[in-house]
């Protein structure tokens, strides 16, 4: 089933076209405010190199149920 979705606020220009299939291989530097610089920083300390390694890291995937946790907890953020 085809999504469509309008992600361009949270992608860069030369990305913002890219079906979501392709996306996910897309390098971290395709989001808006991820800087050359920042991806390899990310590259270099957890081996993410593209959204969908971004997506599947343990310590992000860890970081968001822990704030979702707490928003359902009533705890702040």
């Amino acid at each position: 089933m085809p999504v469509s979705v309008n992600l361009d606020a949270l992608l860069d220009e030369p990305f913002r076209d890219l079906p979501l299939t392709d996306l996910v291989n897309a390098p971290v530097a395709a989001l808006s405010g991820v800087s050359d610089e920042e991806a390899e920083g990310l590259r270099l300390a957890f081996g993410i190199a593209t959204i969908g390694d971004l997506a599947a890291n343990d310590f992000v995937r860890a970081a968001t149920a822990i704030a979702r946790m707490a928003e359902i907890a009533g705890a702040p953020e």
